[in-house]
């Protein structure tokens, strides 16, 4: 068959000539209106939000990395803006929106830790004949002057001898200290402290299993450091080989715990009239260094204990309790944890789960009741991979869809209203409150607004939460970035919030932010912020 021969339209093509530069003017509106501005209702695939979030994902400092976003809203669970939402990528401490949620929800908002000093012998007259039990229930946040006051406790009852020795109960717990995974090289860091139901915090951050090293330099060039211990305590050993040289000279003081001791080496230059070089550094067995400062109580109140110390044995059935420490409730407890990301709260919580629904206080019980929890609050348990409480081991797998799942779930839960309290908002400069959000997103609508969770490891880094649009409209995120080479990517995230809450999303006026808007300076963010103490971002 022959096809029909089409002629040109020599008119057709000058009129074609005449309206391109008017088509192309009239395009880039259209394109305009279309990427930031869409109207209401228009779908996730053609609104102006779509393409606001895609231009701050393409940021180079993404170029090679993964990206797994979900924005919904609050109110209604509508997704109003995907990216690779299933993608398991490392959620770092996003992982603590799970263990948190879970601890309320299995051990409840008004949950306390309990330390026992305990007995099965007999009093004669001042003398306890037979062993003294102290027994640690889990509490992260017990500090020296509580062992005081339990030694107190029981000095005042008339006790001034123990015949026997004092026992330490740990066995709440399994012996496995340290999660699985987690990097050997950073065993002396304060967050990543062993786990223990028997422990100790130096400081009301509650850094459990850690003590605090201050060092100054001496008076003159060639003296020793001087070297304070916080709280005091012969459980550890002080090795001090810094140097103090002449002012002006490079500060290369640093404070390590050698691996499986309990000596902690300075080492290094200290020049004169420099600042103190502050440490936070864990200890090897926080079992035996919170047994070691009540020892030391129990001298300061007159009680003589005969033994020496032993560890990791149970308290006999029927002994009877002399004394006793409560913690804060698990409402305020959440406000540390949450609001500094502290690990060792997370991995506490996480080991008490297991013990109070399976009577193990192991990883494992504690993990399976975790998810038993998740997948009634409607996470896809199947798509994750949980294996700590922290979100320390980079093991874990989350998609920004399931946290985003989880963020939907709880807000109609009892306790949300305390939860919800515990995540740090963004650019409140009260430590306590913007927490490792502090100083980010100041000086835009998302400032005192947006309520979030960050994560943060070497190339993993994620900021899922809550923030509310200029229309009032609240929105959920959940921000997961992975396998980037940028030192940070903090503020590719805050661009992300920061649109959301210039924007009126509903409406589909959609008000772009670019990362480089959002702060000015952008610390490497392989750590959180909180854990790089003294300073603090």
């Amino acid at each position: 068959m022959s096809r029909p021969v089409i002629r040109p339209n020599r008119g057709r093509g000058r009129l074609r000539g005449r309206l391109r530069p008017a088509l192309l003017g009239l395009a880039c509106i259209l394109t305009s209106t279309l990427t930031w501005s869409a109207p209401a209702g228009a779908g996730p695939s053609d609104t102006g939000l779509k393409g606001a979030i895609d231009a701050i994902l393409a940021d180079a400092r993404m170029d090679g990395g993964a990206a797994s976003v979900v924005i919904a809203d609050a109110a209604t669970g509508e997704r109003l803006y995907q990216r690779d939402g299933g993608d398991r990528l490392m959620p770092a401490s996003n992982t603590k929106l799970a263990t948190s949620t879970a601890a309320m929800a299995l051990l409840g908002p008004g949950y306390r830790f309990h330390t026992d000093v305990l007995s099965t012998g007999r009093r004669h007259g001042s003398t306890l004949r037979g062993d003294l039990y102290l027994r640690g229930g889990g509490d992260p946040t017990t500090l020296a002057k509580d062992y005081d006051r339990l030694a107190a406790d029981l000095a005042a009852s008339g006790v001034r001898r123990v015949t026997g020795r004092l026992v330490a109960d740990d066995t709440r717990f399994d012996t496995q200290r340290l999660g699985r995974s987690w990097a050997a090289d950073d065993e002396s860091s304060y967050y990543s402290a062993q786990i223990s139901p028997l422990t100790l915090a130096p400081d009301t951050d509650y850094d459990s299993g850690t003590v605090i090293i201050e060092a100054l330099p001496g008076a003159a060039a060639g003296d020793k450091p001087r070297v304070s211990l916080t709280p005091l305590t012969d459980y550890v050993r002080i090795d001090n080989r810094g140097t103090t040289v002449p002012a002006g000279q490079s500060d290369t003081l640093t404070i390590e715990r050698q691996h499986g001791t309990n000596t902690i080496v300075v080492s290094g230059n200290i020049p004169v009239g420099a600042s103190a070089t502050k440490e936070w550094v864990t200890t090897w067995e926080p079992t035996g260094y919170a047994t070691a400062v009540f020892s030391d109580a129990l001298a300061r109140h007159g009680i003589r204990v005969s033994g020496s110390p032993r560890l990791g044995r149970a308290t006999p059935p029927g002994a009877k309790l002399l004394a006793t420490h409560s913690s804060m409730p698990l409402r305020e407890l959440l406000l540390p944890f949450m609001k500094l990301s502290n690990n060792m709260h997370a991995e506490t919580l996480t080991k008490t789960i297991g013990y109070e629904t399976a009577g193990r206080g192991t990883w494992e019980a504690s993990l399976a009741a975790i998810g038993g929890y998740l997948g009634k609050e409607g996470v896809r348990t199947s798509t994750i991979r949980q294996l700590d409480g922290s979100g320390l081991t980079r093991m874990n797998l989350f998609p920004a869809e399931q946290l985003a799942t989880l963020l939907l779930s709880v807000r109609d839960a009892p306790w949300y209203t305390d939860w919800y309290a515990s995540l740090p908002v963004a650019c409140n400069t009260d430590r306590a409150i913007g927490g490792t959000l502090r100083s980010r997103m100041c000086g835009t609508p998302a400032a005192l607004n947006a309520r979030g969770k960050t994560g943060s490891l070497t190339g993993a880094s994620a900021l899922s939460g809550y923030v509310k649009d200029v229309a009032g409209r609240e929105l959920v995120y959940s921000i997961v970035l992975n396998n980037y080479l940028a030192s940070s990517v903090k503020s590719i995230e805050d661009a992300i919030v920061v649109t959301l809450a210039k924007s009126a999303t509903e409406a589909g006026t959609i008000a772009a932010v670019a990362p480089n808007a959002v702060r000015t300076q952008e610390p490497p963010s392989n750590l959180e912020c909180s854990w790089q103490k003294p300073k603090f971002c």
